[in-house]
């Protein structure tokens, strides 16, 4: 340990350039949410403890302070629950690689382990008809390069379910053979998978890289700059898409369309259409059915023939007469 460096420091550099980024190598996105976490606890302890950050040592990353820590990420900063977890899975990564490290502070950290993570409601998946995703993709003014950007954009995402980040890195070197038949996702936890595509996705291509004049290594869908497009910047285009479908699609008025209200759409209209669950999961990346089992739990159609099949019970009514004795009617519940 060099002079003046704290153990905290030497091993929180020790976890993010030997630990997550050479031997487990993890992608970008992770290396920068855990690095927001740590940014944001270790200015939360410099005021809270009255030292500065450079003075923290593993040893004041207690209980108190990651309890407080996350009720302040709630109450003061409005995270949602599922943030908050997040942040409390990136402290809890490096407490078990800390206690590796520094094996004499190991009971303190079992105790911050200890912190569960807090449970929420799930809502129910919200996705889009086909008339109004169909709505949504002739809605861009082709007559302009932006529009024309956002055509293929837009029917990428449709056609492949892609999450918005999956979107964002592919290039034109991600097609697969000449006809542009399917393409390469490289998603999270650097899996890849092919998606086939569409004749009518695949007749977009070849003149959109002619008029940019795109190499293999070119973004798909860049920017007015030429760089790949930003998660903000997709979404930005979506919802100005689908304002401009509510003027003839009057049920997309009030509604909150997202990149990832794409995606649910692409699994619905997949489930709606008979494809198989384990197909789907593998078609959107999932690295379990499990989670695709929630498309099942949100089509309202499917339960409903379902019900339809279900014969109801042939039941005969009984008028309800009241016990005389109430103790032995409370006995009966």
């Amino acid at each position: 340990m060099s002079a003046g460096e704290t153990d905290l420091a030497r091993v929180l550099q020790a976890f993010f350039c030997q630990r997550l980024i050479q031997q487990r190598r993890a992608s970008d996105q992770t290396v920068t949410s855990y690095r927001d976490t740590f940014r944001l606890l270790l200015r939360f302890a410099e005021h809270q403890l009255g030292k500065s950050v450079n003075a923290l040592c593993l040893g004041d990353i207690d209980t108190t302070l990651v309890l407080a820590f996350l009720d302040d990420l709630e109450q003061q900063r409005h995270n949602c629950i599922r943030t908050r977890n997040a942040r409390l899975a990136a402290i809890r990564a490096f407490l078990h690689y800390a206690a590796l490290q520094e094996p004499a502070v190991l009971p303190q950290i079992q105790r911050v382990l200890a912190i569960p993570m807090k449970r929420f409601d799930r809502p129910m998946v919200g996705f889009l008809s086909r008339e109004e995703i169909e709505a949504i993709l002739i809605a861009p003014d082709t007559t302009t390069w932006s529009g024309q950007r956002d055509v293929v954009l837009l029917t990428i995402l449709y056609n492949t379910g892609a999450r918005v980040s999956e979107v964002t890195a592919l290039q034109y070197a991600d097609l697969i053979n000449p006809g542009c038949t399917a393409i390469l996702l490289h998603g999270k936890g650097r899996k890849e998978r092919v998606v086939p595509l569409w004749k009518r996705t695949s007749a977009l291509f070849q003149p959109w890289r002619k008029q940019n004049g795109a190499t293999a290594q070119s973004p798909l869908c860049p920017n007015r700059f030429g760089q790949p497009m930003t998660r903000s910047g997709v979404t930005q285009r979506l919802k100005l898409a689908a304002k401009q479908a509510s003027n003839d699609c009057t049920s997309l008025r009030g509604k909150v369309v997202t990149p990832h209200i794409v995606r649910h759409t692409t699994a619905m209209l997949l489930l709606q259409a008979g494809v198989d669950l384990s197909v789907i999961a593998l078609w959107l990346g999932h690295e379990s059915v499990t989670t695709t089992h929630h498309y099942l739990e949100a089509d309202l159609k499917m339960k409903e023939q379902a019900l339809a099949v279900l014969q109801p019970p042939a039941l005969s009514k009984k008028r309800f007469k009241p016990s005389k004795d109430v103790l032995a009617f409370l006995d009966a519940l």
